[in-house]
């Protein structure tokens, strides 16, 4: 078995809970191997001719890119970054004052090297590790015992005021939703991407595209120009209805359209700023789609700082105001592509009763801006929703679940190289065999995008989807647009899959699939969304923030095409303010839930496709071990001095111990885990008091995106004790 070693939070428990791992399954001759996929290891690894070779890695990513079509895999990943490009020079630039000697992140290539340097950068941004890993499509639910526990012990909801003026804004058109064109390939073909100038003159933005009978190509692109013209009038109305302006994009997966998107909004709100000094800001290599942080940052050094911050402030006390990321720092929605990010985002302000916060840290209804219309109407969806029949009521919502088409990098708009933005008027077309299979005419600056879906990944979603409303006895919905290009090829092949399955399901648009499924879940009954890439994503987090009050807490499985699996540990990003709590209080409230759910999938599966009766024991065992655990509270606390991620996987093993103890199929497994439970319960409150006493006090962690391994460890594992206990469990 494969466990990732990711970012951030995710990263910071690996190095408590690994341990435990690894000496549970040693006991039945189960190895773990890790994999090393973090943000600086994949810097790392993409230049490692720069490198001493004593500070060498292997691409790890790209072994598990092979790994992954391997029947017998089984890999357990958690959460890691996207890269915005913000983040990256902060990678870059930590990496490089530990004395990684790897190139600046060049925004605008000035020779051949540079070009290379950039094009080895943008394989490291944005969703660059799922679409390697995700050889199969995706099965993510609430297990049972989650969901109890949830409806037993509800998050705090904050009601949902008949009166609210929040809304949901976006293009009506000129976005990618009503430009799409798609169609469905009847042979194999090899295609190029190509851009034509006004003048005839022809660029290949792409060649060798392989493409395959029945597999659904589409292209789309968005009007900068009537981008433009949304967001002055949605700044204006937010002025006029005293609401607080927010943006939700996603620069982070949707790395090369979305960051534009932002830059084009941040440029339109600051537009006499970016006007007035405009030579000044190109010579200050100013780019908008960085945000304003970088931007306050480059004049730090400018003759002309005082002129352009007091126009900045004007600007601020003029115009629409802005939702804030924090109040206290003066943190605004436009100050870093990467702070919002629109599956997150938005289910938290919903499930806060659609209010944002303003720069007096005062909660406000607030105009929610989602240019393309594609994903925007299931959040608009639920605020039709709120205002028809009021608060959510988490103790009594039943359940959405998901099965998500996203196998052999179906639908990744946005993440990958077949995003371009037009350096000057002209078409770009997509060529086979002399032939034009697609084409899009654009103005200078627009955003053009193309993606693919293959046949054999869209059968088994389908197939997915309609054996997880058999398994579950549950409705299932497939979330399909009639009046978008590709969906309409997709409703004809969901119609005749289901024709030749016998089965009945519905298919609805989004927004009415949306509205179906609260009305379902609200009168306690469960759901199955079936959808595509991009809403697999949203509707992930969405749904399980407002049932759960968090993501972090699904079981999300993905079984691979060629017969393996991936474990993924939940969703719920990196939480990057987690680890700024950890460093000043050495306190982490990261949540580990997901890791647990995925351990003992993992287990079950290990244990049917090997036909092993220990791994069936050990996941039987952890399943009622995680029972005990949430009925026993034992999830972390956000307050210092109380039970946080550490305390959170002791408990977590205690419990496992007492049950492998106690359980009488396997007695070897007995034998070894009756003075380990001895052990673990006979010390419960002298471990924790070590645990606790450890906290309240500033670390050093050695690094953000690279960690200092030995003060990592030394952080996340401080009870001699519980270490003592752990190491001593006897390895096969």
């Amino acid at each position: 078995m494969t466990y990732t070693f990711t970012d951030e939070s995710p990263a910071l428990a690996t190095h408590s809970f690994l341990p435990i791992v690894k000496a549970f399954l040693g006991s039945a001759n189960i190895r773990i191997q890790t994999a090393d996929i973090s943000l600086a290891g994949r810097i790392l690894a993409s230049f490692n001719e720069h490198l001493n070779p004593d500070q060498r890695c292997e691409d790890a990513l790209a072994q598990l890119g092979e790994l992954v079509k391997n029947p017998n895999a089984i890999l357990i990943k958690t959460p890691n970054i996207s890269a915005s490009i913000p983040q990256l020079k902060a990678a870059i630039k930590e990496l490089q004052e530990k004395g990684f000697k790897i190139p600046n992140f060049p925004d605008e290539p000035k020779n051949e090297e540079e070009k290379k340097i950039k094009e080895k950068y943008q394989k490291v941004l944005g969703s660059a590790v799922n679409p390697v890993l995700r050889q199969g499509n995706s099965d993510r639910r609430s297990t049972k015992a989650v969901k109890e526990y949830a409806k037993n012990n509800p998050y705090k909801v904050r009601d949902f005021e008949s009166g609210s003026k929040t809304r949901v804004s976006y293009m009506k058109d000129g976005d990618f939703f009503s430009n799409e064109k798609a169609i469905l390939l009847d042979k194999d073909c090899v295609a190029s991407i190509e851009f034509v100038a006004s003048d005839g003159a022809v660029t290949v933005l792409k060649d060798k595209l392989n493409l395959q009978k029945n597999e659904i190509l589409d292209c789309s692109f968005m009007s900068v120009k009537k981008l433009d013209e949304f967001y002055e009038e949605q700044i204006n109305k937010s002025k006029k209805d005293n609401l607080l302006l927010s943006l939700h994009l996603k620069a982070t997966m949707m790395k090369v359209s979305d960051p534009v998107i932002f830059g084009h909004c941040v440029k339109t709100y600051f537009k006499e700023l970016f006007d007035k000094f405009e030579a000044e800001f190109k010579s200050l290599g100013i780019n908008e789609n960085n945000g304003i942080s970088e931007l306050l940052s480059k004049i730090e050094g400018s003759s002309k700082k005082g002129e352009i911050l007091a126009l900045y402030n004007e600007i601020l006390d003029k115009g629409a105001d802005l939702s804030m990321v924090n109040s206290e720092k003066g943190i605004t929605n436009l100050h870093v592509p990467s702070d919002v990010i629109v599956d997150a985002s938005m289910p938290a302000m919903l499930k806060n009763g659609a209010k944002l916060w303003d720069k007096e840290n005062k909660e406000r209804d607030t105009n929610a801006l989602i240019p393309d219309k594609t994903y925007a109407t299931i959040y608009e969806a639920v605020l039709e929703d709120l205002h028809k029949n009021g608060t959510l009521n988490p103790s009594k919502l039943g359940s959405v679940s998901n099965v998500g088409l996203m196998a052999k990098k179906a639908q990744e708009y946005g993440s990958h190289d077949k995003t371009f933005i037009a350096k000057d008027k002209g078409a770009v077309r997509i060529v086979a065999d002399g032939n034009t299979l697609l084409e899009q005419k654009l103005e200078k600056g627009d955003i053009f995008r193309a993606c693919q879906a293959k046949y054999d990944a869209i059968i088994n979603w389908i197939d997915l989807g309609i054996n997880r409303s058999k398994q579950a006895n549950e409705e299932a919905i497939f979330w399909l647009d009639e009046a978008r290009a590709s969906d309409k090829i997709m409703i004809k092949l969901v119609k005749d899959r289901l024709k030749e399955q016998g089965v009945n399901l519905e298919i609805l648009s989004p927004k009415e699939a949306c509205l179906k499924s609260l009305a379902l879940i609200r009168a306690g009954k469960n759901v199955i969304s079936i959808t595509g890439n991009v809403l697999r994503d949203y509707l992930t987090d969405l749904f399980p923030i407002l049932e759960l009050g968090t993501s972090a807490k699904m079981l999300s499985v993905v079984p691979m095409l060629n017969g393996g699996a991936m474990f993924e540990t939940g969703a719920g990003g990196s939480a990057p303010k987690q680890v700024e709590q950890l460093v000043q209080e050495n306190h982490l409230r990261w949540d580990s839930l997901g890791e647990f759910l995925a351990l003992q999938a993992s287990l079950e599966f290990f244990a049917e496709k090997r036909r092993n009766h220990k791994a069936k024991i050990l996941a039987q065992c952890l399943d009622e071990a995680i029972g005990n655990w949430l009925e026993n509270n034992k999830n972390p606390s956000r307050k210092v001095k109380e039970d946080d991620n550490r305390t959170s996987h002791f408990y977590l093993a205690m419990y496992w111990a007492n049950e492998l103890a106690r359980q009488g199929y396997e007695k070897e497994l007995q034998m070894i885990f009756k003075d380990v439970s001895d052990e673990l319960s006979g010390n419960e409150e002298e471990i924790r008091a070590e645990f606790i006493d450890e906290q309240g006090k500033k670390v050093d962690l050695g690094g953000y995106y690279k960690l200092d391994e030995e003060k990592a460890k030394k952080i996340m594992c401080p009870s001699k004790i519980f270490n003592d206990i752990i190491a001593s469990i006897p390895q096969q």
